[in-house]
């Protein structure tokens, strides 16, 4: 990366935005007008007014971090982004493609042909490569690995063959090792000749003749000791470190814990085989934030924000006609019992505050349960005592809020039965949506996926249903 990438990345990306934004309109009105001009050589001075456009907008590009550029390409609509993309250079095309979303870098891929995808990626690392790798097309894929060379290749295809979710998905090659039996004096000596460390090396990796692992040297250890000391007295012996087969997301905990920057990644019989890096761990804690949001709200992938109406529309379709269906059921509910709300009009007026009350009581309850399952914080032996935590907490809330709305009622209505209806349906919907907030997530768990992945929809199922069969229920038995 350059030093002016380097600059240009303190400035706020929004401007850079704002700047490229300005410059394609400028673009396009100076091309109309010129167009709209009846000259000699008309042809030429268009095309050489549209040339000193894109020259001055490419060198804009030029200066911005990868990142900033990928920013960019995805607040731009379609044509402008295409635009755009062309004028990036060549070279920072695979850097540009790791930054963007999937869903862009699908519209940007296919904007591609083979040769450009090939000569994209194989500038790129190893881990970089098998990251880019299953959004390429077959033929652009087999065409890459032969263009590497065999150790990188291995590299690549040992990546490949690990889950995505696991560190062997995330892990790099590219670190530094050292023998247990040499001084620090030696240690540093080897790092000049090196000259250039890999990014985010905050240690060395301390290993014996056949490659296993046996302590890690940390650099600011290597600065504050004496030279003559050796390795083996200043090292760590018991680094944390992962297996690749390891869950990626127990990891990404384990890197918060200990305040990790980097860490060894070893195999059964302990050789160090790559190495866990901070960046790509946020990269990978984003990612799955995104996509729990995105699955909370009900959308089955990532979606780019200028995709076509037909292709956002199927992205929707799937927890649109859940909800469908689970809103048809809770009609159903309130259908059934017409004949009430028909003599006492009230029911119809306060049913919804028994299920809005008791669908924001259980998402607070599912909150706090998504966050400890995705955290291990929830275990066989400490649910018993959390369920009855919550239960304990919705008991006091239904009592305190279901007071209070039977207050409301009575002075509304004026009926005391119907005050009483209102806050034994609210206590009770209360306990019903905590229990559906501690276990809907957990049941989604079981089932194999994500806690987060339409625990929302199943909750206001059973909120909105049983509060209506609650309350119209009690005031059917009550009342009429």
């Amino acid at each position: 990366m350059t030093d002016q990438h380097e600059t240009q990345a303190h400035a706020p990306v929004e401007d850079s935005l704002r700047l490229v934004v300005d410059s394609l309109s400028r673009h396009k009105l100076v091309e109309e007008l010129v167009h709209k001009q009846d000259m000699p050589r008309h042809e030429l001075v268009e095309s050489l007014v549209h040339k000193q456009n894109l020259v001055d907008l490419s060198k804009k590009l030029d200066g911005l971090h990868p990142a900033d550029v990928a920013y960019i390409l995805e607040a731009l609509p379609m044509e402008d982004r295409l635009l755009v993309w062309d004028l990036v250079k060549a070279e920072r095309d695979g850097e540009i493609l790791l930054e963007v979303s999937d869903a862009v870098r699908e519209s940007l891929i296919d904007a591609m042909d083979n040769r450009e995808l090939v000569a994209a990626a194989a500038g790129l690392d190893t881990d970089e490569i098998a990251d880019l790798a299953p959004d390429l097309p077959k033929d652009v894929v087999q065409e890459l690995m032969k263009s590497l060379d065999q150790a990188k290749r291995a590299q690549v295809e040992s990546s490949l063959s690990y889950d995505e979710e696991s560190v062997g998905a995330l892990m790099d090659y590219d670190f530094v090792t050292i023998r247990a039996d040499v001084t620090l004096e030696v240690a540093l000596r080897y790092l000049r000749f090196l000259g250039e460390l890999p990014p985010h090396t905050d240690k060395l990796f301390v290993v014996e003749r056949e490659g296993k692992l046996i302590g890690t040297l940390p650099l600011k250890r290597m600065l504050v000791h004496d030279p003559e000391a050796h390795v083996a007295a200043v090292m760590s012996e018991d680094p944390v470190l992962f297996h690749p087969s390891d869950e990626a997301a127990d990891a990404s905990q384990a890197f918060e814990r200990y305040d990790l920057v980097t860490a060894p990644v070893v195999d059964a019989q302990n050789r160090l085989v790559g190495r866990l890096t901070v960046d790509v761990v946020l990269d990978f804690i984003r990612a799955e934030s995104e996509q729990d949001l995105l699955q909370a709200a009900g959308l089955r992938e990532d979606e780019d924000l200028f995709t076509t109406v037909w292709k956002a529309a199927k992205n929707r379709w799937l927890w649109l006609g859940i909800n469908l269906c689970t809103a048809l059921f809770a009609s159903r509910v309130v259908g059934a019992f017409e004949g009430s709300i028909e003599k006492l009009a009230a029911l119809a007026a306060l049913m919804p505050i028994v299920a809005g009350m008791g669908g924001n009581s259980g998402s607070q309850t599912l909150t706090l349960v998504v966050r400890g399952l995705a955290l291990n914080l929830i275990s066989r032996d400490n649910a018993r005592r959390l369920v009855l935590k919550e239960l304990g907490i919705a008991l006091l809330n239904g009592v305190v809020w279901g007071g209070i709305m039977g207050l409301v009622t009575f002075m509304l209505y004026g009926n005391p039965a119907l005050a009483m209806v209102m806050s034994a349906a609210m206590l009770l919907n209360l306990l019903v949506s905590s229990m559906a907030g501690f276990y809907a997530p957990i049941l989604i768990t079981r089932l194999g996926h994500d806690p987060a992945f339409g625990a929302h929809v199943l909750l206001t199922f059973i909120t909105d249903s049983m509060g209506f069969l609650i309350f119209l229920g009690l005031a059917t038995m009550v009342l009429l």
